[in-house]
């Protein structure tokens, strides 16, 4: 009888041990963040945009149930990410979740603010099947509204979220100008970049042909393949610009490639001979690196014509970056035409960094050139390394105060193209050309973000040796374990029986 009331006060104990936990949990959420790039945990960033906002923000996501596992993952840490929010805001940080299949009300009403359904795959009974899922959020300030009209698993959902509430939440945004009169890119060719520069940015342009123009209201310049000469009265203004202590962005062609034409020839707009007075050569000549892009090419196979990609040097992919804001997070910036840079010292004042280089295979070849596409590359032909591509200039460059300048020896790395020849950058060189401007401009912190997503490592990238170890140390533990605990527990109740036997036991 006393044994049973013991076992159920012991049941009794552990059920309200239990229940206080989960209240405890539901009160006070703690997570523990142990993954390499820190993907749970909120950047000092996110938390300053929390702690000057002024209204509530209301999160209002529309995600549809019953998913496969990895969009059920993505459902949970979105809402782990609300909550994280919700506690660093002290409440002013309010969410709900939709189903928007539970109705067609609720659907339409989803639709309505901006989120449209995507189709995924889904495994039933040895069957795969699409599936309507909505993934998305509005985020409302006052009367602004933000819509994420897609969360993808794997994407940076902090970023996301803080800069849709920075950008409703800012008042006075720091004016940022793009130089126009020479046959710039204009402004409406860079469409990624440009969405993500007015998060936190007015983007003007600003011609200086206009003698209304002033450039003392902008904090960064940018200059962006400029393609006629620029008048000496006009980079008598940059030396203005950066004597007042602002800085300066450019992304220039020092050369010219027509994959139309096969031809590849010299580009001089006087910028080079600016660059070039304050201790920078920009090149005429062509980099070619092994690791590299790739162009669809025509080929004949008797009566068949097919397209298939061929690697092209001339097209080089960079890996290697410094340690910099600029290049914080980077994997690959993929360069078309791009030329080497030098720096030779022309003021103890100054210093140069180079922000992006080549691989350790990497030539330069002058034009004027024809392109063979078909051309065998052999390994002579990489017999350089590191090359720099994109260098800082930092110092009183210009005057007493000090400044920055940022040079890309490629003009066309951030351009989406206009019209029916738009197309989709790479996610990386966006992310160098808005973080440059960024960094140059106000440095918010907002550069660990965008480059901030869960990172792929996938086993087939690793040497066989690491792939062994790995897949011996999965197979093996659970065994050792439990091998382990059985030879302690063997010892234990050995031990045991000895003392059981030992005469001056008691």
């Amino acid at each position: 009888m006393k044994n049973r009331k013991s076992i159920l006060s012991y049941i009794l104990l552990v059920i309200g041990v239990i229940i206080l936990v989960n209240i405890l949990a539901d009160r006070f959420f703690v997570r523990l963040d142990f993954t390499g790039d820190r993907r749970y945990t909120l950047s000092k960033a996110t938390k300053d945009i929390l702690g000057n906002i002024n209204e509530t923000v209301t999160v209002t996501a529309y995600f549809s149930e019953e998913l496969p596992a990895d969009f059920a993952r993505l459902r949970r840490d979105f809402k782990e990410e609300l909550i994280e929010y919700s506690t660093r805001s002290k409440g002013k940080v309010m969410f709900e979740f939709i189903n928007p299949n539970k109705d067609e009300a609720t659907e339409q009403k989803a639709m309505q603010e901006g989120i449209n359904p995507v189709l995924i795959n889904v495994r039933e009974k040895d069957q795969v099947k699409q599936q309507k899922a909505y993934l998305g959020a509005v985020v409302h300030y006052g009367d602004r509204k933000e819509v994420i009209p897609l969360i993808q698993p794997g994407a940076a959902m902090e970023y996301s979220l803080s800069t849709s509430i920075k950008k409703m939440s800012v008042e006075n945004k720091p004016k940022v100008a793009f130089l126009e009169g020479h046959r710039e890119n204009s402004t409406n060719t860079m469409i990624q970049v440009m969405q993500s520069l007015s998060v936190l940015y007015d983007v003007e342009p600003v011609n200086l042909n206009d003698s209304a123009a002033k450039l003392d209201k902008y904090k960064t310049l940018v200059i962006v393949d400029p393609k006629d000469t620029i008048p000496n009265a006009h980079l008598r203004k940059l030396d203005e610009f950066l004597a007042s202590g602002k800085n300066i962005y450019i992304a220039m062609n020092r050369v010219n490639g027509n994959l139309q034409t096969s031809q590849g020839t010299v580009v001089t707009t006087g910028l080079e001979r600016w660059l070039e007075q304050k201790g920078v050569r920009v090149n005429p000549n062509f980099i070619v690196d092994q690791n590299c892009g790739s162009v669809t090419v025509n080929q004949q196979q008797g009566y068949m014509t097919f397209q298939s990609n061929m690697k092209f040097p001339y097209l080089p992919l960079i890996t290697k970056f410094a340690v910099n804001p600029a290049t914080k997070g980077l994997t690959s910036i993929l360069l078309q035409f791009a030329s080497s840079i030098d720096f030779f010292a022309m003021n103890k004042e100054v210093t140069f960094t180079p922000l992006a280089m080549t691989s350790d295979k990497a030539g330069t070849e002058n034009p004027p050139l024809s392109f063979n596409i078909n051309r065998n590359w052999q390994q002579r032909d990489f017999p350089l390394s590191n090359l720099t591509v994109s260098g800082l200039l930092a110092g009183k460059i210009v005057g007493n105060l000090p400044s920055r300048l940022i040079v890309t020896s490629d003009g066309d790395f951030p351009v989406n193209g206009d019209g029916q020849q738009a197309r989709q950058i790479p996610p990386d060189n966006m992310n160098f050309m808005v973080n440059a401007i960024d960094w140059l401009s106000d440095d918010t912190g907002l550069i660990d973000l965008r480059t901030k997503e869960v990172t792929s490592r996938p086993l087939d990238q690793m040497d066989d040796a690491k792939k062994a170890l790995l897949k011996y140390f999965n197979f093996l533990l659970p065994i050792l374990l439990i091998i382990g605990a059985g030879i302690f527990r063997w010892q234990y109740r050995s031990n045991l029986r000895m003392k059981r036997r030992d005469e001056n036991y008691i």
